[in-house]
């Protein structure tokens, strides 16, 4: 099933994310380290060493995909990581990966990001990588997570965001809105999921923006560390 998340439309646009991400499923792991040429596990990996002062035993990762961070968040030595996500067909090639390499700390499950499945005060520490833009309501998503984590517990996010000086802003912008979703179709064979990633980072407030949105939320400390001349965007805070 070949679908276009309605970017302006948050009830229907849960649903949609999840068939786009099911359908893509077999490949994402492929095209994202191919068309990051591998960056994004060292931002992945920088995002898990900004919690190694805090020690989390356990770590909750929201819209976790196939697992990549959970599984960079082993890095820590925590007692469990369980990774939540709606699409069926990214969790399945997550669980793959982990069955294959016998983590048993971590554990995949299909959950809401809106509706966090989990008591109040749970985790240690609550992670995102590049899934807050795809949430239906951002707010809403940003207060559950907040939720589910303990006093003085800790949130890292890192999402793509949008690069702001000159020429590295016009380079990148011709790659991610024109290079990216034409490699993306080739090898995906979905004519609209690359091309859905643009949008939803173009559509997304990021930067300060995001900082007043997590500070609304009731998030304290709230700070952003920007990668690549702002092509990715760290952002910490605690409860």
């Amino acid at each position: 099933m070949d679908v276009k998340p309605d970017i302006k439309s948050p009830e229907s646009k849960k649903k949609q994310v999840e068939h786009m991400f099911d359908s893509i499923s077999p490949q994402y792991d492929f095209l994202n380290h191919a068309l990051s040429m591998g960056i994004d596990k060292i931002w992945r990996r920088k995002t898990i060493e900004a919690l190694r002062e805090l020690q989390p035993k356990k770590i909750l990762d929201v819209a976790t995909g196939t697992g990549d961070l959970a599984i960079e968040a082993l890095r820590l030595n925590p007692d469990l990581v369980i990774g939540i996500d709606i699409s069926e067909g990214m969790l399945a090639i997550g669980n793959q990966k982990i069955a294959k390499a016998g983590l048993s700390k971590v554990k995949l499950i299909k959950g809401d990001s809106e509706d966090i499945n989990f008591p109040d005060f749970e985790f240690d520490a609550v992670t995102v990588a590049f899934g807050v833009r795809n949430f239906g309501n951002l707010e809403k998503g940003l207060s559950e997570m907040l939720r589910v984590l303990k006093k003085e517990g800790q949130v890292a996010i890192l999402e793509f965001s949008k690069p702001k000086a000159f020429p590295f802003k016009q380079g990148y912008a011709l790659y991610f809105n024109a290079i990216l979703p034409l490699i993306g179709r080739l090898f995906s064979k979905s004519n609209t999921a690359y091309t859905y990633l643009p949008q939803s980072v173009n559509a997304f407030p990021d930067g300060n923006e995001f900082i007043g949105i997590m500070t609304k939320c009731g998030y304290k400390n709230c700070v952003q560390k920007r990668f690549m001349f702002g092509i990715c965007t760290l952002y910490l805070a605690i409860k």
